[in-house]
C-alpha cells in the first residue's frame, strides 16, 4: 500500500460552544486519501460530507483529531490541493482566461508563465478558443469546464469535487463525467488522487475507484471499500447494479449491520464501523401523511407489495434524499419492511391503503402512538392538563437535548404533523400551544 496523502486521524467536527451545547457533525473519523484512486463519498443529506471535504483540504479545522499532509500536520505546510464547487463561482467581470489564471495569481506566478499554462489547460477541457469570452457568454456546462480548469491549472495534487455535476443537466453532466475520466485514465493532467462528494450513487460506482458512506447524527463511516470493477463500466451490467443495490441497502438501513459489499473477490471485506447510537427519541423523518400514502398505493400495486427502492426513484424522477424520508417514515409507523433495498408494505400498510380516508385516519391514529415516542408522549401530556392544553416550548425544550436546535423544530413540525391528520391534537400556531379540541359545550380554557 503506497503512503497515503492526505491522512485524517480521528478527526471530528462540532459547532457551537465546546460543551454539552456543541453540536457533533462529524464523529471521531479515520480517512486516508491514496495516490492512484478517485475516491466518492456519498451520505445522506447533513451527514456532514462538506464539512469532511473542507477538513481534509484544510479550508476548515477539525474540533478534534488532526489531518497529515504526507505525515504532516496540514496546518504547518501547505497543501497542494484544488476544489471544484457545485455553483460555478466564477467571477463574471473576468474572462475565462483571467478567472483561470486567478489561483496562479495569487500565488504568486508570473504573468507570461499563468498565460501560457491557462492556455493549456483550457485546451485539455475543451474551451480552446473561449479564452477572452466572460461567464454569462457560457452555458452551464462550458462555466464547469472553467471550474475544472481553474483547478487543474495549480496542478493539485489532490483535486476535490463537491458535487460538481449536480447543477448541470443531464446531459451536459454525463458528457463531463466521461471527460473527467478520459483526463484522468490517460494521465493527461497531474492529479495523483480525486475526491469527489456526490449524492448520486450511480456517478458514485461509474468514476470511483473507492466509495465511502457515511451515516449521521453524526457522521460517521458506515461502509468503506473499492470498486472492483474495469473501465468502461457497464451501467446495466449486473456487477453494476449489485454495487448500487448494495449502497442503497446501506443508506436505507441506518442502524444496522451493514450487508457484504458484492466484491469478485472474498478477501476484500468493507471497513467496520460502530452503529448509529439512538436517541431516547428516535428520529423522525420529515414526510407528509399525504406522501406517505401516496407510497404506500404505489408499492401496494406491484407485484407481491415489493418494489426495489433505487427503481422506484428512477421511475418517480425523485432524487434519493427526497424518497428515503417516505420510506423511512412508512418504516416507523409500520406501514412498510425494508429488505435488501426494496420496501416491502406490511399487512398494516396493506390496510391503509385500502381503507377509506376516515379508517385511514384513524389506522394512523394507532400507528403513530403505537409507533412514536414523540407523539405519544405530548398526547399524554395534553390529557393530563386540565385545559388540555401545552405549549409547544415545552416539547421544544425536551428535544433540544437531543437534537441541533435546527431538527429539534423540525421535529415539533412533523410530530405536529402528524398528530394533526391523526385528531390526536392541534394547534395554535398565534398561541404556539399544542392542545386537545374540546367537544362543543364543554368549558375550554387555554390559559396564556
Amino acid at each position: 500500500m503506497p503512503e497515503a496523502i492526505i491522512q485524517a486521524v480521528k478527526v471530528s467536527k462540532s459547532y457551537g460552544e465546546q460543551d454539552a451545547a456543541a453540536v457533533p457533525v462529524i464523529a471521531p473519523t479515520d480517512l486516508s486519501v491514496f495516490p492512484g484512486q478517485i475516491v466518492a463519498l456519498l451520505g445522506p443529506s447533513g451527514c456532514g460530507k462538506s464539512s469532511l471535504l473542507r477538513m481534509l483540504t484544510g479550508l476548515s479545522t477539525p474540533t478534534s483529531g488532526a489531518v497529515l499532509w504526507h505525515g504532516k500536520p496540514v496546518a504547518e505546510c501547505a497543501p497542494n490541493v484544488a476544489i471544484v464547487f457545485q455553483s460555478f463561482a466564477l467571477f463574471p467581470w473576468l474572462t475565462v482566461s483571467e478567472n483561470v489564471e486567478a489561483p496562479l495569481k495569487a500565488r504568486g506566478v508570473n504573468a507570461f508563465e499563468r498565460r501560457k499554462r491557462s492556455i493549456k489547460i483550457l485546451d485539455t477541457v475543451g474551451l480552446d478558443g473561449f479564452e477572452q469570452a466572460y461567464p454569462k457568454e457560457l452555458s452551464g456546462g462550458m462555466k464547469q469546464r472553467v471550474g475544472f480548469a481553474r483547478a487543474l491549472v495549480v496542478e493539485p495534487e489532490v483535486l476535490f469535487m463537491d458535487e460538481p455535476f449536480s447543477a448541470l443537466d443531464v446531459l451536459t453532466a454525463e458528457n463531463l463525467r466521461s471527460e473527467l475520466l478520459e483526463l484522468w485514465d490517460k494521465k493527461a493532467i497531474p492529479t495523483k488522487a480525486i475526491f469527489i462528494v456526490t449524492h448520486n450513487i450511480e456517478e458514485a460506482v461509474l468514476l470511483a475507484d473507492r466509495i465511502i458512506v457515511l451515516g449521521k447524527h453524526p457522521g460517521r463511516i458506515r461502509t468503506d471499500f473499492e470498486v472492483a470493477l474495469p473501465r468502461p463500466r457497464d451501467r446495466k451490467g449486473q456487477e453494476f447494479t449489485n454495487y448500487v443495490d448494495y449502497i442503497y441497502k446501506v443508506l436505507t438501513s441506518p442502524g444496522k449491520a451493514e450487508p457484504e459489499v458484492p466484491l469478485p473477490h472474498e478477501a476484500q471485506q468493507p471497513a467496520a464501523a460502530g452503529a448509529e447510537k439512538p436517541s431516547h427519541y428516535q428520529m423522525l423523518a420529515h414526510a407528509r401523511p399525504g406522501g406517505i400514502a401516496g407510497l404506500l398505493e404505489l408499492i401496494d400495486e406491484q407485484p407481491n407489495g415489493r418494489e426495489d427502492i433505487y427503481r422506484l426513484a428512477d421511475e418517480l424522477s425523485f432524487e434519493l434524499d427526497d424518497l428515503l424520508p417516505i420510506v423511512d417514515a412508512s418504516h416507523q409507523l409500520g406501514f412498510l419492511t425494508v429488505e435488501e433495498g426494496d420496501a416491502v408494505i406490511t399487512a398494516a400498510g396493506r390496510e391503509f391503503v385500502q381503507a377509506g380516508i376516515l379508517q385511514r385516519k384513524d389506522l394512523f391514529h394507532d400507528s403513530v402512538l403505537a409507533n412514536v415516542t414523540l407523539i405519544k408522549q405530548i398526547t399524554k401530556t395534553l390529557e393530563a392538563k386540565r385545559d388540555h392544553s401545552a405549549p409547544e416550548e415545552l416539547f421544544h425544550d425536551l428535544l433540544d437535548e437531543h437534537f441541533p436546535e435546527e431538527e429539534a423544530s423540525r421535529q415539533m413540525e412533523t410530530a405536529i404533523s402528524w398528530g394533526r391528520y391523526a385528531e390526536l391534537f392541534d394547534y395554535d400556531a398565534a398561541r404556539q400551544r399544542l392542545f386537545i379540541p374540546q367537544p362543543e359545550g364543554a368549558v375550554e380554557n387555554v390559559a396564556e
